[in-house]
This record gives structure tokens, C-alpha cells and sequence, in this order.
């Protein structure tokens, strides 16, 4: 494997800020607030890793289309309401996400959680742009986000995630939590994208253990950095699981297990992209990027 994640992640990420900056212009006679507060949370930055799998995952299999854009946003529009959420003082009480103050913070609680609510359904309606050409594919995509993100996916994770706190589960319990509140977005956008461009059965499989594997190390580095990193280059609270007495791979594991763990994650998800060929070399690239990441 010769690719870099400097050879097309910016590409992605100027693909999907474009996107992003058109699905969220709205009429001057719109609330100022909540807008803004909308903007906010999903304009001010961020790794976009999700949206970049998403159009990792159409290459590996086709080309990218609109569909994969509409998936890019989706899941990225996802992602941004459920971090308002998590950081409210009902959940992990944040008051810093990417270098800046939360959203909560930055405006008030009731305008976050009605940014985040609008975000879900702006997500949904992002999809349905896809039925104007394949009602087919769009109730697919629409299916495979809805697990990701729901009851069955990151939402039953946070809830189990809360329900952990001060507790001291084992690697099992902890895996089922992380699986479900990080993984499952991961996945789902792995999926969206592969399904976007065409994937059959046989390659969705092998995608999704691919998206199981480098769900799981996402989550692991970001309990690594928790411990290793520094609140200016991570872009929230150093420590902040610590703090709150949250189970993580490190505290359960060690430094060094919590590493071992992400470096045999790796392993399978490279494992499972053996049968596909070159185009999926992106894939391969994130999963070392995500393990070895600083932020």
C-alpha cells in the first residue's frame, strides 16, 4: 500500500465542507439563533473522518455520485448533533469541542439541543434527495442510518455509556458500549458509502467487519489520547473521562494494553479488505491514520 491520507482526505474534506456549507443556507427569515448555532457546531471544523470513509468506501467498490455526497452529509449532519448532545451537562457537562466552546456554551442549552434536533432531521431530509433517481436506494441508505444511529446504534452506546459511569464493567460490557456508540456511525457510514456506489452483498460483508474493526480502534485511540494527549491538540478537556470516573480501554487495560488492543483492531481491519484490490487502498490508509492520530 502506497497511499497516504495527505494524497486524498483534503479532497474529501473540501468536498464535503462545500456540501455541507449548501445543505446548511438557510432564508434570512429563519431564528438567527438557532441557525447560527447550527452552523456553529457543524462549519467550526473537525476530522470529517466519517464522511471521508463514506467516500472511501464508494471508491473501493465504484465511483463516487451524488448519492455518496448525500451520504457524506448525513452522516456527518449525525455525528455534529450528536456531539451537542453528548456535551450538554445533562450527559458528559463539555464546555470545549475542537479548540472552541461547545455549543451550549457558545450560545445557550435549549437553542443546543434544538440545533441538535434539527441537524437529525436535516440529515433525513439530506437523504431523500436520493429518492429523485432511486427510491430503491434511498430507503437502503435511509434503512442503514437509521441503525447506526438509533436505538439499535450510537444512541442505546450513549445511553449504556452513561449507565457506566462509576461502574467498573468488563472488556465485554465495555466493547458492547463502544460497538453501539461509536462503531455503529462508523459502520453506518462505511456502508452508505459502499452502497451508494453499488456494493454487492459479499463486499458489504467484508466492509462491515472492516467498519466493526476500525470502530472499536477509533474509540480506543480516543481513550489513548484522553490519557496521552494535550487539551490543545486533542481539542477538548485532557482527561475528561477521568474526570467524570467513565470506564475507558486504558483504565480497564493499561496505557500499554489499551495500545495492543488498537494494534490487533488494526490488524483485522486490514484483514478484512484481503479480497479487495488497489481502489481500496484509502480504506487501508484510514485505518493507520486512526490508530496512529494525535487528535
Amino acid at each position: 500500500m502506497s497511499v497516504s491520507v495527505t494524497s486524498f482526505i483534503p479532497a474529501y474534506k473540501s468536498r464535503i465542507d462545500s456540501h455541507l456549507e449548501t445543505v446548511l443556507t438557510f432564508p434570512d427569515s429563519h431564528s438567527s439563533s438557532l441557525f447560527d448555532a447550527i452552523r456553529y457546531s457543524v462549519l467550526n471544523g473537525g476530522k470529517r473522518i466519517r464522511p471521508v470513509l463514506t467516500y472511501a468506501a464508494a471508491t473501493a467498490v465504484g465511483e463516487i455520485n451524488s448519492a455518496t455526497d448525500a451520504s457524506a452529509a448525513a452522516v456527518e449532519l449525525i455525528h455534529a448533533y450528536s456531539l451537542i448532545h453528548d456535551d450538554l451537562p445533562a450527559m458528559d457537562d463539555d464546555d470545549l469541542r475542537r479548540g472552541m466552546p461547545t455549543c451550549h456554551i457558545a450560545f445557550d442549552e435549549a437553542t443546543a439541543i434544538l440545533a441538535g434536533d434539527a441537524l437529525q432531521t436535516l440529515a433525513f431530509e439530506e437523504l431523500l434527495t436520493v429518492a429523485a433517481h432511486s427510491p430503491q436506494l434511498c430507503v437502503q441508505l435511509l434503512s442503514l442510518l437509521c441503525r447506526g444511529a438509533g436505538a439499535s446504534g450510537m444512541v442505546v452506546g450513549q445511553a449504556l455509556d452513561i449507565a457506566a459511569v462509576n461502574l467498573s464493567p468488563d472488556l465485554q460490557q465495555l466493547e458492547q458500549i463502544h460497538c453501539n456508540k461509536t462503531g455503529a456511525m462508523i459502520n453506518a457510514s462505511i456502508l452508505m458509502g459502499a452502497v451508494s456506489a453499488g456494493a454487492d452483498n459479499q463486499q458489504q460483508a467484508a466492509l462491515s467487519e472492516y467498519g466493526d474493526a476500525i470502530g472499536l480502534a477509533f474509540q480506543v485511540q480516543d481513550d489513548i489520547l484522553d490519557v496521552t494527549g494535550t487539551t490543545e491538540v486533542i481539542g477538548k478537556r485532557q482527561g475528561a473521562d477521568e474526570a467524570l470516573n467513565k470506564p475507558t480501554y486504558v483504565t480497564l487495560l493499561g496505557l500499554g494494553g489499551a495500545r495492543e488492543k488498537a494494534a490487533d483492531l488494526h490488524q483485522k481491519a486490514l484483514a478484512a479488505l484481503r479480497t479487495f484490490d488497489s481502489r481500496a487502498d484509502q480504506l487501508r490508509a484510514i485505518a493507520d491514520y486512526i490508530v496512529n492520530r494525535n487528535s
